[in-house]
């Protein structure tokens, strides 16, 4: 059958790149994550801050609940009080977490837990909306009820470490505002002021043990992820000749979830504070938890959370760390076992996905792009699970299987200088720009079609006859190895914000007429 790469086999092949075990740009992406939308991760981004004067600096931005619809009201898209977000960093390359930043978030009724009411016919009632005029960020803003969290550090263990609380690093609190989502224009004003609004939830933080103050923002965001996920699923419902040629490359726009939000966590945190010893790459990846046991209350009173009551010990729920994993590269009968693993076990539990994955072989079962060929897939491996040699592989990892774990997770180099917005190449290290993708993640990184090339084997034709040693395959491995495949949705640095939290406003629920 003829070679025709289309929309889905490009997405298909990105997936295939991302075999090894974490989750990243995972929109409902497991069985059981479709029933708890609010603990989803959908992205995880990871790199040296480029915004002007803050190079010294690393932010870390996790975002969650996927698919949001500006229009999502009345209640919109408050994060689960009863769940535990986290964002995790293992600093010395052993596949264990040795930060932890832990997310707790709380909503809290106006008026001592009635909410606004109106007086109506001498009678005073509570009102259905979570607002009851403009917000503008002040004290006296008529809201419903206003959310809130607190973000603590464990190191070691995240479940018996020591725990410490991180506070604003001006008024010593420890409970930090979160802004409310952008319900339209009429509550909350245009873009520019929602923005305004959003960047007084910008937080200074101090972090125990640093004496560098960092910041947090945690807020409704524009989905940041190009993808045409409808055109994926669907079997490849695209043009073929798109897929082959990097001229197409943003033939379809941002893709389909563009005109969706998410509610992102963000961190900026000294580079110094996050690194140990003399070895300057970190890896990080996120998850979220729930309490293993559920009541629910048939007759429940008032209150927002008087419908159910939690208990027991956390249960990890969802995991990501690189890019479109769980969601198109697990196994369907391991997709829920993968969210509630951890890095250190991946390759006891997710080999198999790694050295012999499925989605290639699908691809040229499918499209005729013939696969890699060489067995065990070292180069995937080394692309993912041990880091990039002279990129971003921890000092303790010296090979394959030698010297620490496999490991799925994004790897960052702090050493690396960063490349300004102006010269980011959306291709990252396979286009010559060593600060981006996989060496951490960028908004601006076009992580798909990155992804599309390496998966078809891309480093067996890039490093050719003489390195072949370095990833375990060689050119002739890889019939298709040097085509520049690309989905369609092209992203790049200039399309996002420059500076901390750097996606960029959601969008509003309505525009004012």
């Amino acid at each position: 059958m003829p070679f025709k790469p289309t929309a889905l086999a490009s997405a298909l092949l990105l997936a295939a790149l991302v075999t090894p075990a974490a989750q990243a740009s995972s929109h409902r992406e497991a069985p059981f994550i479709t029933t708890a939308p609010k603990v989803d991760g959908t992205d995880f981004y990871l790199f040296r801050s480029y915004e002007p004067g803050r190079e010294g600096y690393v932010t870390l931005i996790a975002n969650y609940l996927p698919l949001q619809d500006g229009y999502g009201g009345p209640n919109y898209f408050s994060l689960d009080p009863n769940a535990l977000y986290e964002i995790h960093v293992d600093n010395n390359g052993d596949g264990v977490e040795d930060l932890s930043f832990q997310f707790r978030f709380k909503n809290t009724l106006a008026a001592n837990g009635g909410g606004i009411a109106l007086n109506v016919g001498g009678k005073s009632v509570a009102i259905p909306l979570r607002q009851a005029g403009p917000v503008s960020g002040a004290a006296t803003d008529p809201l419903a009820y206003t959310e809130s969290f607190e973000l603590s550090l464990v190191r070691g263990d995240r479940r018996g470490g020591q725990r410490q609380a991180i506070t604003h690093a001006s008024s010593g609190a420890s409970s930090f505002a979160k802004p409310i989502d952008y319900f339209g224009e009429k509550t909350l004003g245009n873009a520019a002021s929602y923005e305004a609004y959003a960047q007084r939830h910008v937080h200074p933080i101090n972090l125990p043990g640093c004496s560098t103050p960092g910041k947090v923002f945690v807020g409704q965001r524009q989905d940041p992820f190009p993808v045409t996920l409808g055109t994926i699923f669907d079997l490849v419902n695209a043009p073929a000749a798109v897929i082959t040629n990097e001229a197409n490359a943003a033939a379809f726009g941002a893709g389909t979830i563009a005109d969706k939000n998410v509610t992102t966590l963000a961190l900026e945190l000294p580079a110094a504070c996050l690194t140990a010893g003399n070895d300057p790459v970190i890896g990080a990846w996120t998850t979220a938890s729930l309490r293993q046991a559920r009541l629910l209350n048939g007759k429940p009173a008032s209150g927002l959370q008087a419908s159910e009551k939690t208990g027991g010990a956390w249960v990890q729920v969802s995991r990501l760390g690189m890019p479109l994993v769980n969601e198109v590269v697990i196994g369907l009968k391991d997709k829920d076992k993968f969210n509630a693993s951890k890095p250190r076990d991946d390759a006891a539990n997710f080999a198999d996905y790694v050295t012999h994955p499925t989605l290639p072989a699908l691809i040229e079962v499918l499209f005729g792009a013939k696969a890699p060929t060489n067995f065990p897939r070292t180069d995937l491996m080394t692309a993912f699970l041990t880091g990039l040699p002279g990129v971003n592989r921890p000092a303790r990892i010296t090979g394959l299987g030698t010297g620490g774990p496999l490991a799925e997770m994004l790897r960052l180099n702090t050493a690396i200088a960063i490349t300004p917005v102006a010269q980011q190449k959306p291709l990252g290290v396979a286009a010559g720009d060593n600060a981006g993708f996989p060496n951490g993640r960028r908004p601006g990184d076009d992580v798909v079609d990155a992804a599309l090339r390496v998966a078809m084997g891309a480093l067996c034709v890039l490093t050719g006859e003489a390195d072949a040693l370095k990833v375990g395959c060689k050119p002739a491995d890889a019939p298709a190895g040097a085509v520049p495949f690309v989905d369609g949705s092209r992203t790049q640095a200039a399309d996002y914000r420059s500076a901390f939290p750097y996606l960029n406003t959601p969008l509003p629920g309505a525009k004012n007429f």
